[in-house]
């Protein structure tokens, strides 16, 4: 690293989506002072690389910087450099992300696993403040993981530690995205939500216009939870599915780690607890020796969309 950065020196947070890129600037307490987002290129690689020099650059011309941090939905390698795989963003794999932004910027920089880095945001500055070790759900159109033990973020040997949404449930059950079958992604993501839903709405038809005007006639998981609010229960009977599933991972997790807590973040925490209050339930019930010991705490995120970027942000400080 080229540079040390100070406790009250400003990092910026860089964090990569499918559709969006957003730059923060974010000071040592973890409070996001300023901010700017474009659009993610199609064409990604070079092309996305770009983008986020650009962000960067609008950002330094009005704070003085000492660091980036990018949080990425891919695998990173150990070295937190080298983008080992990244399946929903094109011409990414194999591409090192920090010498291609050293050659700009002479800062110190590095690149994490989005949900790494949202970890690291809660366990700094979030709800999982003071716990070990704690685990992380994050809930979206997957199903992203991490994991803090006494302090650091755990990686494992090749940088792919922690990917929590992978776990094998159904053996030759539905297709993922990471090319197994089974995975638990599959049944306690966002997608699984949406995919009960119709499932049920297939099986009951007259209940389709109650439930699709609550997202002006789209069927999503901002829909489905303002539905689950009003007590439509075919909403709420697809939050318990997905929330049973959920509880699974927890419980099978749980007796390998043995977390102090497991946090909850993504869009199902909107849903509070009719969401939350079944994933408990059902830990209870899958948690091997249930009775010889106590059950980790299950608890919702504290940031939303900006735990990525406030968390890389953060690490570049390591």
């Amino acid at each position: 690293m080229n540079t040390v950065i100070k406790g009250s020196d400003l990092t910026i947070g860089i964090d990569i989506g499918g559709t969006k890129i957003s730059a923060g600037v974010v000071d040592s307490s973890g409070n996001l002072i300023d901010s700017s987002k474009c659009s993610t290129p199609a064409e990604g690689g070079k092309e996305l690389i770009s983008s986020v020099v650009n962000l960067v650059k609008e950002l330094n011309k009005k704070h003085e910087i000492k660091g980036i941090g990018i949080s990425i939905a891919a695998l990173i390698s150990s070295d937190y450099g080298t983008i080992v795989g990244a399946p929903n963003i094109a011409n990414l794999s194999k591409l090192n992300f920090v010498n291609e932004m050293k050659e700009v910027f002479k800062l110190p920089i590095i690149v994490e696993n989005d949900a790494n880095a949202a970890m690291w945001a809660e366990f700094k500055f979030g709800n999982a403040k003071g716990l070990n070790p704690v685990m992380f759900f994050i809930i979206g159109t997957g199903v992203g993981g991490g994991l803090v033990i006494d302090g650091k973020l755990f990686k494992g040997a090749n940088g792919i530690g922690a990917e929590f949404g992978h776990m094998c449930v159904v053996p030759n059950g539905l297709l993922c995205g990471c090319g197994s079958k089974g995975c638990i992604e599959q049944y306690a993501s966002g997608g699984a939500l949406i995919r009960y839903a119709n499932e049920a709405l297939l099986a009951n038809p007259d209940k389709s216009e109650e439930i699709l005007n609550f997202g002006e006639g789209k069927l999503s998981g901002t829909a489905l939870t303002k539905a689950a609010k009003a007590g439509n229960d075919l909403a709420l009977a697809a939050f318990s599915k997905q929330a049973d599933w959920l509880g699974l991972a927890c419980a099978s997790y749980s007796l390998i780690i043995d977390p102090q807590a497991i946090i909850i973040g993504g869009g199902v925490v909107d849903a509070g607890e009719l969401f939350l209050a079944p994933v408990r339930a059902a830990m209870r019930k899958y948690m091997p020796f249930a009775e010889s010991h106590v059950p980790p705490k299950i608890i919702a995120a504290k940031f939303g969309n900006d735990a990525g970027l406030i968390g890389a942000a953060d690490l570049v400080r390591a």
